[in-house]
């Protein structure tokens, strides 16, 4: 076997597959060592290279030997720089760890555990939330439904309460699955007529673990087996926990009967970090994977990126490529020019269509809607938080917010930021929610 032809069209599906703004980056560094029947090993430059590919990529790899040598194929990856004593320790650990679930069919993504979850004011009550519940299965917070916007750290935390139970409780039954999934299984057992698989599989674990639970609106018939597998762990004090993008109530399309059962148990949300807890997030993922991060990178990245935390970890690892492939040292020279198209966000103005386009985003409705005749529940709640933050962040006069929302007239204004003032006074969590969109709108 040519292994030199086999990974330049491993590498030709790859670029056609990621781009090649991403396959110069990320896979071209990427050398194949040697082939062992079904096995291929991998160099690539460092730890987070590899970590950055399982995350983003997990198939990518197998799917390009799969496709060039018509087999399947096992990857393995060697990291040419040898890693500290305590670092090699912990890779053990982890490995051993994956290795072990694995084997049980248990699928956790081990490097996110409690000890490398950074506990700050935006998320200190649902990391108190999923310990607990980790250390008390069924009987602390049951369910436990976690929420918070993209790139917080919900899959971060309600996995490291998997990590945790198969830690302390080797012989227990776990199931991790994103709602994709979960509705993707759904399908499948119905089209194969394998429903009793499907409930034996999910109605006898010691704890479920369901991600991005908002994906399943729409989805009747994967609400309804969500709603009897939730009823049925439920019954057996088997411990249940959820995660999504927004409160329970603010949940469309999803049964009432399934929102009240999510409000059964214990709800915790996730903000924003402040600058504080971004740095300490910045200098221990720098810290993981030995790159060196001078203090002033450390405010300037923090205060520049203000999504979220996913996207500053990701600013991190690219930096620390981008330094590795050409050897220039990580500074805010090398930031700006190698995240310049990030740093561009910063000029988004304060106006009624970036509001607009945030607060259906947020609802999941659409912009037509928003400015439509349109009244029912789902469409006139977001159509009022928008219309009254445009009146908080805006100069606009009355008049004019109705127009841009499909030609209301300003007694309709009035009305929606008068709800909206009594509701963000009565209700604690509906305040963080406009506090979350204010803050994301703001330049």
């Amino acid at each position: 076997m040519d292994i030199g032809n086999t990974w330049k069209d491993c590498l030709d599906f790859i670029e056609a597959k990621v781009g090649k703004a991403a396959f110069d980056l990320w896979f071209k560094p990427v050398k194949l060592l040697e082939m062992k029947e079904n096995d291929a090993i991998l160099a690539v430059p460092n730890r987070f290279f590899r970590e950055w590919i399982e995350d983003n990529y997990p198939r990518l790899l197998s799917d390009a030997f799969e496709w060039v040598m018509k087999d399947n194929i096992n990857v393995h990856f060697k990291i040419d720089q040898e890693p500290a004593p305590d670092f090699a320790k912990k890779e053990i650990t982890m490995q051993t760890r994956k290795a072990r679930l694995a084997g049980k069919g248990i699928f956790l993504n081990t490097r996110y555990t409690f000890d490398t979850f950074v506990v700050g004011p935006s998320n200190q009550f649902a990391h108190a939330a999923a310990l607990a519940v980790s250390e008390s299965l069924g009987k602390t917070y049951n369910p436990l439904f976690i929420y918070g916007d993209v790139g917080l750290g919900k899959t971060h935390i309600i996995t490291a309460i998997g990590n945790k139970v198969a830690d302390m409780l080797p012989d227990a039954s776990i199931i991790y699955v994103s709602s994709e999934q979960f509705t993707n299984e759904v399908v499948s057992a119905i089209r194969h007529e394998k429903m009793s698989d499907l409930k034996e599989k999910y109605r006898t674990v010691d704890i479920l673990l369901l991600d991005d639970v908002q994906f399943i609106a729409n989805k009747t018939q994967t609400q309804v087996e969500f709603f009897h597998t939730f009823n049925a762990l439920y019954e057996k004090q088997k411990q249940i926990v959820i995660s999504s993008d927004r409160p329970p109530k603010e949940l469309s399309d999803i049964t009432d009967r399934l929102k009240s059962r999510f409000t059964m148990g214990l709800i915790a949300d996730i903000q924003p970090p402040a600058v504080e807890l971004k740095m300490a997030i910045l200098q221990k993922k720098a810290e993981v994977h030995k790159i060196f991060l001078p203090d002033d990178m450390v405010y300037f990245l923090a205060t520049k990126i203000r999504s979220n935390i996913r996207e500053l970890e990701g600013c991190l690892i690219k930096l620390a490529a981008h330094s590795n492939l050409t050897d220039r040292p990580i500074n805010i020279s090398l930031a700006k020019e190698v995240l310049k198209d990030i740093f561009t966000d910063d000029t988004k103005p304060v106006n009624v269509d970036n509001i607009q386009k945030i607060v259906c985003e947020y609802f999941g409705v659409k912009l037509p809607d928003m400015k439509s005749k349109k009244r029912t529940k789902e469409i006139a709640l977001p159509r009022q938080v928008a219309m009254y933050i445009t009146k908080k962040m805006t100069e606009l006069s009355l008049g004019d917010i109705g127009k841009s929302f499909g030609g209301k007239d300003h007694a309709t204004v009035i009305y929606a930021c008068k709800q909206m003032e009594a509701k963000v006074e009565n209700d604690e969590s509906f305040n963080k929610t406009i506090e979350y969109l204010i803050n994301k709108i703001k330049p």
